[in-house]
Formats: structure tokens, sequence, C-alpha cells
């Protein structure tokens, strides 16, 4: 038999690049540091039986402590209320016909126009119709209708924010001398600002009611109250 050779293949190592020439940065002056100051100092001491010196702090801690410590703000990962995000629900929408559930006006229907940088809802009954004024509202607090009126055309003035509906503070006027004893209640009045700013909105809300097909109906079922009675099942309801 003859003989097989195997013939092996010389490894070739894989030739080095060559290196990159670096660049040279420019050597920066190191600040030399400052020595440390020490905590205890020697000092002389007179005496022949005292040992001469004696170690003494150079910052002495004090010799009284506040009874009650200082309070201290932790930090928090969480977000102040201006940051959060508002969510609305998919089913309430810029004209929508919402019951109220809760508050002054509770049981009205009124008008959606639009959500607040605080995330409550602006909404007018009109105030012709069920007496409801401009007003702030929960969202949790209503129920969404189907019913929806077309208010693209409705301008808001600028001015009607959250800052609009801040509680003012009533002033009392001091009492004479025969008004002491008498007891007078101070009640709030809406301001001439706010009659012309509803007056502004409900006048185009109204406009947009009389071109709705329904308009009659429309009309009684903003003005109508919202109840139920003992046979009413309220999660079988379409509202």
């Amino acid at each position: 038999m003859a003989a097989v050779t195997e013939t092996k293949k010389a490894k070739t190592k894989p030739k080095k690049k060559p290196a990159a020439v670096l660049s040279k940065k420019p050597t920066e002056k190191k600040t030399p540091k400052k020595p440390a100051t020490p905590r205890f100092v020697e000092k002389q001491v007179g005496g022949d039986k005292n040992g001469g010196t004696r170690r003494v702090a150079v910052k002495r801690s004090p010799r009284f402590y506040p009874t009650q410590e200082k309070s201290w703000r932790l930090r928090t990962h969480k977000k102040p209320f201006s940051q959060h995000k508002r969510y609305l629900r998919e089913s309430i929408t810029p004209g929508t016909v919402l019951i109220l559930l809760a508050g002054k006006h509770k049981g009205k229907r009124v008008v959606f126009l639009k959500q607040l940088a605080t995330g409550l809802l602006l909404v007018t009954g009109p105030y012709h119709l069920n007496g409801c004024p401009l007003r702030r509202i929960n969202a949790i607090y209503v129920i969404a209708t189907k019913t929806k009126l077309d208010i693209s055309g409705v301008k808001i003035p600028d001015r009607v924010n959250d800052a609009y509906f801040k509680r003012k503070e009533l002033k009392k006027q001091k009492p004479s001398d025969n008004q002491i004893f008498s007891k007078e209640e101070v009640t709030y009045f809406p301001s001439e600002e706010r009659k012309e700013d509803q007056k502004i909105v409900d006048d185009q809300v109204l406009g947009v009611i009389r071109q709705h097909p329904e308009k009659k109906y429309m009309f009684g079922y903003l003005g109508a109250m919202f109840s139920l009675g003992r046979s009413d099942l309220p999660h079988k309801m379409i509202f």
C-alpha cells in the first residue's frame, strides 16, 4: 500500500497593523492640594503635675443641644400636581351633554365646553334653560350621554380658566353703634365680568341648539331634571 502523505498547511500569523500615532494632549497644570487642617492642636499647660502639653480640639462641640430637631424636607420622586397627566374619558368630547351627579346643580343636564389645566370640566347649562352657570366639575361626578352638540364655532373668552373660578373672600363691614348686636350674613353676588362672560357663551350655545334639527326636544331635554324611580335600573340604561 502506498503511504499517504498529509501536507500540513503552515499557519500564517496575522500581520500587526501599525500603531496609530496618538495625539499628545496639552499638559494641565495640577494645582497643589491644600494641607488638611488638623482636628486637634497641642497646647502648653503650666504646672509641674499637669503633663506639660494637652490636646485641644480646634472646633469645640456645643455645650447645649436644641430640644427639637430641625425639620428636613425629604426628597421624593413624585411630580407636583401641576405636572400630572390629565386624562379624559373617550365618551366626553366638546359638546357632549352631561348629567351632574353632585353639587348644588345635581340632576341637571349641562353642555361640556372644554377641559381646564387642572383636569376639571368646564360646563354650562345654559343658564337660560336650567339655571346652571359656567362651572367647573370633576369628571367622576358626571354621566356622559350620547347626545352631542356641534360647538366647534363657540368661542370661550381666554380669561375663563382655573384662576377665574378662585373663591374670593367676602369682606365684612364694621357694624355701626346701632348695629352692634345685629347679625347680617354676607352673601355672594357674581361680578359684572362673570355676567358678561356668561352671556357671551350662552348666546353662542343657544344659537347652536336653535340650529339643531330637533331643537324643540333639545330645549326640553336640557331644561328637565334627571331622576330615577323605583323600577329604574341604572346599569341597564343607555344615556
